[in-house]
């Protein structure tokens, strides 16, 4: 009541408080144009965009961001990928077409805002505890001497898209697996990779590659001239999901003092996977300039499987094997997989009996990037033969190669 009493005496003062107050609000709120350009020759869907808060220099940490075409809402996710208590980016996925420009209105605030858009991809990590039961958590880190390959429930993080879903192994061959789709949508959280019975009889999909002791789909591996080798012997190794939703999953996998062909490397690999996207990207980091080490990627050797080359960086394979050891209960799988890296730190085609490969070399490098994706041909929305698979990675590495343009106006 003091208060009141005291802006009726003194109405000015009333307005000047307004007026800072305004200001105030002002100063935590910016609104960018973000102009998006499709240069290439066809249509794009759900393709990403990721605007990098750091580069805009605002005064407010942002909390809440609001991104329109038009009159019309787009789905958006902040995400702090370096978890330092500060959001990094904002990314949405969106559909423009070919050879034109979209006009998008980005207005960010530091008041935080409930997040009302449903979900298109999902992640988790589960951990068994005491009791017994898988519990989530979203960062882990044990000595490189440790196992903790049983105690996860999913052996790893796991991390899901309409289309299709992976989880990565915690442990010394961080290997990539996949988990195969009848129908469209998600599925993960419900099954945690193993759909049980009555799962499986309402359509759900299930695990469709065995990896054994192969790069699976686009691991990154150590190589000594004739093998795939594992990432060991390590001090320490995390693995983390930074981000489940709406728009993309973030998972990392950290390995520290990685002997390696002579050196010590401190190594970073990050997997993204967006909304609409059957296709995963790679991200591989480290602390300091490569210098000679070797490594390699690419795809396993399902027994029996056509491979494709391009020479270029593209590796692909189409084949049927059981998914499991079980193979009374379980069917064989058919699947296409697919690794797409850049040229420049291509070196030779390569093959150890487990996986069709490329050697890698970055020297003078901290980081290279790279794609990973796969069908499975229970997919009803998929591909059915190698050639039409085959004929489906040519076209999506020429997509790779022409990304939207993104500009701040």
């Amino acid at each position: 009541m003091k208060t009141h009493r005291f802006f009726l005496r003194y109405p000015a003062l009333a307005w000047i408080a307004l007026f800072i107050s305004s200001i105030s609000l002002q100063a935590q709120e910016h609104t960018l144009q973000v102009e998006i350009r499709n240069d290439w020759q066809e249509d794009r869907t759900d393709a990403p965009v990721v605007i990098d808060l750091a580069a805009l220099n605002l005064s407010f940490p942002v909390q809440s961001a609001l991104v329109k075409d038009g009159y019309n809402k787009i789905p958006s996710q902040i995400d702090d990928l370096d978890q330092d208590g500060i959001a990094d980016q904002i990314c949405v996925v969106t559909d423009i077409p070919a050879q034109s420009t979209r006009l998008l209105w980005v207005n960010l605030s530091a008041t935080k805002s409930k997040n009302p858009y449903p979900s298109r991809v999902f992640a988790e990590m589960l951990m068994r505890g005491d009791n017994g039961k898988h519990q989530p958590i979203r960062s882990l880190t044990i000595p490189g001497s440790s196992n903790v390959y049983n105690l996860l429930h999913h052996h790893g993080p796991a991390f899901e898209s309409e289309l299709v879903a992976y989880r990565i192994y915690f442990d010394q061959k961080q290997t990539v697996d996949i988990y195969g789709k009848f129908n469209k949508g998600l599925e993960i959280e419900a099954c945690q990779f193993y759909p049980n019975d009555e799962q499986l009889a309402e359509g759900f999909g299930d695990d469709v590659l065995r990896v054994s002791g192969s790069g699976g789909l686009g691991a990154l591996k150590g190589w000594n001239g004739k093998k795939a080798l594992h990432i060991e012997p390590v001090e320490w190794r995390t693995e983390s999901v930074l981000a489940g939703g709406p728009v993309r999953t973030v998972v990392d996998v950290d390995v520290d003092n990685w002997q390696y062909q002579g050196s010590f490397l401190n190594m970073k690999i990050r997997y993204i996977l967006y909304a609409g996207h059957r296709d995963c990207e790679v991200q591989v980091c480290f602390d300091r300039p490569l210098g000679e080490e070797i490594f390699c990627a690419g795809v396993q050797n399902i027994k029996g499987s056509q491979s494709f080359y391009d020479d270029n960086g593209l590796v692909a394979c189409w084949g049927t094997d059981w998914p499991v050891n079980d193979t009374i209960k379980y069917a064989k799988e058919t699947v296409g997989l697919a690794t797409c890296l850049p040229r420049e730190i291509v070196q030779e085609k390569a093959a150890d009996g487990a996986n069709w490969l490329y050697t890698l070399q970055a020297k003078g490098e901290k980081s290279f990037t790279y794609h990973i994706s796969f069908t499975s041909m229970k997919e009803t929305f998929g591909y059915k033969t190698p050639e039409e698979w085959f004929a489906h990675v040519r076209r999506w590495k020429e997509e790779l190669q022409h990304p939207v343009e993104v500009t701040i106006k």
